[in-house]
């Protein structure tokens, strides 16, 4: 797993991340986890610890966060700013541990109950997915898995440049890596059948994007990845996606552009 991300880009996508993240899911794992006793939570490339900052407070009973991270600025960030409150006023304390998820070991997420990640598993290949599942689900616990894009995209008013730039884009994150061909859409398919046969109860809910006026600049962020990456995938498409571009950008900026980009957010339930 190579990918890095900036702490200026997490901060701007957090609103949105918070708003697209399956509520019922968290719900459904607060009556399983039911508040009894003191909560470890490893929060697998967990960045900033926005995460913890969305879920914490949905959570009953004191909670220790262990987030990981390779970035230690990024993990400093999740230590200065650690979610604020529990669902019932318990206490909570923020660890930050550098890992690289991809080689996670049992040991590392010891004792855990309950294992969280966001935006993280379109990033692994698919040995590295089936290796995390099997490290954490050998544990026992619930693991929740949230904001995994699906490779749908839909921008109103349309263009057509729409088509041509989404399907680049999703063969960029299909690429192949050093480490090997990068999951990318495939990611949620591929959870499901890693789990097929086990004990395991499996509950999948969408967590879209959905940005608007109140979004300018974080789709104009998006929008700079989205053709930057569809662009190195494919060259040809360089001459037209700059016009493209400023286009998009402005409609966004004057309030004339909503986008939508569908996610997925996964309960696996032991």
């Amino acid at each position: 797993m190579s990918a890095t991300v900036s702490a200026e880009w997490l901060e701007l996508r957090e609103p949105a991340d918070a708003a697209a993240r399956s509520a019922a899911l968290a719900e459904r794992l607060a009556r399983h986890l039911g508040g009894a006793g003191r909560l470890v939570i490893h929060d697998l490339g967990g960045g900033s610890g926005a995460m913890g900052r969305w879920l914490a407070p949905r959570l009953r009973g004191p909670q220790h966060w262990v987030v990981h991270d390779r970035d230690a600025d990024l993990l400093e960030l999740a230590v200065a700013e650690p979610p604020t409150a529990t669902a019932d006023g318990a206490a909570i304390t923020v660890e930050a541990r550098r890992s690289d998820i991809a080689r996670l070991a049992p040991g590392d997420v010891a004792g855990a109950g309950l294992v969280t990640a966001s935006a993280l598993l379109d990033l692994l290949t698919a040995g590295e997915l089936a290796a995390m599942l099997a490290t954490c689900t050998r544990i026992g616990c619930p693991i929740l898995l949230a904001l995994t894009v699906v490779g749908r995209v839909a921008l109103t008013p349309p263009d057509p440049m729409d088509a041509r730039l989404a399907a680049a884009f999703d063969a960029h994150q299909r690429r192949t890596t050093a480490a090997g061909r990068l999951l990318g859409p495939d990611a949620v398919p591929a959870v499901v059948e890693a789990l097929r046969g086990t004990d395991a109860e499996l509950l999948v809910r969408p967590s879209p994007w959905r940005l608007d006026t109140a979004h300018a600049d974080l789709m104009a962020a998006w929008l700079d990845g989205w053709v930057a990456a569809a662009c190195e995938q494919e060259p040809a498409l360089a001459a037209d996606a700059g016009p493209y571009r400023d286009r998009r950008v402005a409609e966004a900026a004057a309030g004339a552009l909503a986008v939508t980009v569908d996610h997925a957010d996964l309960l696996v339930l032991p």
